[in-house]
């Protein structure tokens, strides 16, 4: 049975509409935001098979990254055919995001970035 939404965060409604496509592999950054600096921390990918989860269990997930993060940008992927990429290439993927961002952190808005609540963020370029 599918649990609940009760949060209808920014997140979940996101989610809800990616996975109406199918599976997918979520590459994920987590990043520190002091302003005017926006730092990332870790990085990691995950396969979405369903979308029984919440902004909820995602909190939970992020938290066996041992750091305290102010945001988190998931970058949806899928394979030529549309469905999970293997695991080598979410990985390659990965390391070309962070690439990425070590040169750019506008990337971040090319993502769906969300706050620790699951609210929509969008970086802005420093004055």
């Amino acid at each position: 049975m599918p649990k609940s939404r009760g949060l209808g965060t920014d997140f979940d409604s996101w989610l809800g509409r990616l996975f109406r496509k199918g599976p997918f592999t979520a590459l994920i950054v987590l990043v520190r935001i002091a302003e005017p600096r926006v730092e990332p921390l870790r990085s990691t990918f995950v396969h979405v098979v369903g979308d029984e989860i919440d902004w909820g269990d995602i909190v939970l997930m992020l938290r066996s990254a041992g750091v305290n993060w102010d945001g988190a940008a998931f970058f949806p992927t899928r394979d030529d055919d549309g469905g999970l990429v293997p695991d080598a290439t979410a990985r390659s993927r990965l390391r070309e995001l962070e690439a990425a961002l070590r040169e750019d952190r506008l990337v971040l808005n090319k993502g769906a970035f969300f706050d620790p609540w699951g609210r929509n963020l969008e970086v802005q370029e420093a004055r």
